[in-house]
Formats: C-alpha cells, sequence, structure tokens
C-alpha cells in the first residue's frame, strides 16, 4: 500500500502569476508606508578649507527670504550687487540662513549662482536674529 502518490515524470510548472501580485502588493505598501525624505535633509557641503587658517571672524551671514530676496547687514540685496560687494571685500564664503518656507528653486538658483561667481555658501535652516531679515 502506497501513502503517497508517486511524482510525475515531469516537473510542475511553477505559477508565477500569484508571485508577482505579492510582491506587487509588498511594493505598494512600502511605497504608502514609507516617508519621503523632507528638504531640510539635503546635505551640503559645510567643511572648511583645510590648508587656510581661521582668522576667527565668523563668516557673513545671509539670509534667503520666501520672495527669494536676500538680506545682509540688515538691508535688502539683489543678488548681482551682492556678490561683487562680497567679492571686493575679499569673502571667499558664506553662510545662507533659510527659513522653512523659502521655495527650494530660488534656494537652489542663489546656492548656484554663488558658487559659480566662486562663494562658498554654508547653508543654515533658521536665521539668527544679528543677520536676518529686518
Amino acid at each position: 500500500m502506497q501513502l503517497v502518490d508517486p511524482r510525475p515524470p515531469r516537473p510542475l510548472p511553477i505559477r508565477i502569476t500569484p508571485l508577482i501580485d505579492v510582491v506587487f502588493i509588498l511594493l505598494v505598501f512600502f511605497m504608502v508606508t514609507s516617508h519621503l525624505l523632507p528638504t531640510g535633509m539635503i546635505e551640503l557641503d559645510n567643511r572648511s578649507n583645510g590648508g587656510t587658517a581661521h582668522s576667527g571672524e565668523p563668516l557673513p551671514r545671509i539670509h534667503l527670504d520666501e520672495t527669494g530676496q536676500l538680506w545682509w547687514q540688515d538691508r535688502p540685496w539683489p543678488l548681482d550687487t551682492l556678490i561683487r560687494e562680497v567679492q571686493r571685500q575679499g569673502v571667499e564664503a558664506i553662510t545662507l540662513d533659510t527659513a522653512d518656507s523659502v521655495p527650494l528653486t530660488e534656494f537652489t538658483q542663489t546656492l548656484s549662482t554663488l558658487d559659480r561667481a566662486g562663494i562658498s555658501a554654508h547653508w543654515r535652516r533658521e536665521p539668527t536674529a544679528e543677520g536676518g531679515q529686518p
């Protein structure tokens, strides 16, 4: 007496459709439950130059507001004029303050323009009372 049926001579085909359904459901589940990376988590290069000695003076603080206006020394500055003035003073690095509500396009445009001008920008998320918008 045989308790188990003998195996068929040819292998049984594996049905892929249920496996694809399970993978798709898992994919949708993880997409819905995962958190997107907020823009506050963007990593920017905040290293200082290794070969230069720090003079102890703080970097100039420039504030970028929600409208794309740059503030420095308690007054508004157009970007081109600000770059010329910073370069005239021999400054090679600044601290760029932004609030949470600054559009990403304004931030990246300002950052890339400063970078093209040869000014290294160190980013701070919240403005400070001393160098922010009036």
